[in-house]
């Protein structure tokens, strides 16, 4: 099952305009160092580590399974109007 979740996020057509990757490894890259500050919560440090973590990924990558699944939602739409 785990094979299968990094596949899907590691895999794939890229998706992504060279813009939204740039903005995605900037703004993940920004986010993890954030967290990496000591705060007084963990648990937000935690959150914003591993966001900035799949943002970069997102960005590194060009795939977004989410902006996949949105896009082949969309052509199910149009076929069937």
């Amino acid at each position: 099952m785990a094979n299968d979740l990094i596949h899907d996020v590691f895999s794939g057509e890229p998706n992504l305009s060279t813009k939204e990757r740039a903005i995605s490894v900037v703004i993940g890259l920004g986010l993890a160092a954030a967290a990496a500050q000591p705060r007084p919560n963990k648990w937000l440090s935690l959150a914003a580590l591993i966001g900035g973590s799949l943002l970069a990924i997102r960005g590194a990558t060009g795939h977004c399974a989410a902006k996949a699944l949105m896009e082949q939602r969309n052509d199910r739409l149009d076929y069937a109007a």
